[in-house]
């Protein structure tokens, strides 16, 4: 049984147009019919609050959160495990590129979607149309079924 789901709740993606995995995901997202919300967070970096709260609902470590590649990561020496969750998330806000991407909100519920197809799990409506990603690996056929990898 689907879960009511409230209209008045859009869907939300925290994303880098920089990014493929961000730009998949969003194209996803609008191929099942629905115009996102959509935050850039390295322009609107979404706050201390928020960003614990994203965690919070997701449900997985901070560390999971953190991005490496293309970040101070390695210049911050964030891999050390004497940072504590607190600190982790005191560097995503004053370095917001350290935040992985995209997040997506959804009535369904709240993801850090990598790879891009994790989304289909949160999205309250089908596929409209046959996607491929933007290297061309195929996700969704031509009868909006999710292609098995």
């Amino acid at each position: 049984m689907q879960p009511e789901l409230d209209p008045a709740v859009p869907i939300t993606i925290y994303h880098n147009p920089d990014c493929g995995t961000s730009r998949n995901t969003l194209a996803l997202i609008r191929n099942s019919g629905v115009e996102p919300v959509v935050i850039e967070y390295l322009k609107t970096p979404p706050g201390r609050a928020k960003l614990v709260e994203l965690i919070a609902v997701m449900g997985v470590p901070v560390r999971s959160v953190l991005r490496q590649k293309g970040t101070p990561y390695y210049d911050l020496k964030l891999g050390e495990p004497t940072w504590t969750d607190d600190q982790l998330i005191d560097f995503m806000v004053q370095h917001p590129i350290l935040m992985n991407r995209p997040i997506v909100v959804t009535p369904l519920g709240t993801r850090l979607c990598r790879p891009s197809e994790a989304v289909l799990d949160i999205l309250p409506s089908a596929q409209l149309a046959p996607f491929a990603k933007e290297d061309g690996e195929p996700v969704i056929d031509a009868k909006g079924r999710r292609v098995a990898s």
